[in-house]
């Protein structure tokens, strides 16, 4: 496991530990969850952005259309 150091203004310190420990964790676990959170998302980005560069635009507006009109009678 790698060691990553930080400089964060003492303030935001002390706000993010009182947070870490209102959750019942530790400050190094919350930015492990935090960590993920990002990475999952950048991840997903990477996985749509791949699909569109693969998709067809026009047949990706027709669909978008046909949601639209469907939850339009919802």
């Amino acid at each position: 496991m790698a060691t990553l150091t930080i400089r964060l203004p003492n303030d935001q310190h002390e706000r993010l530990k009182a947070l870490a420990a209102r959750r019942g964790t530790s400050l190094n676990k919350m930015f492990e969850e935090f960590s993920a959170r990002a990475l999952g998302e950048a991840d997903a980005e990477a996985r749509f952005l791949a699909r569109a560069a693969k998709g067809d635009r026009q047949t990706g507006l027709a669909l978008l259309d046909k949601l639209d009109v469907h939850y339009r009678k919802s």
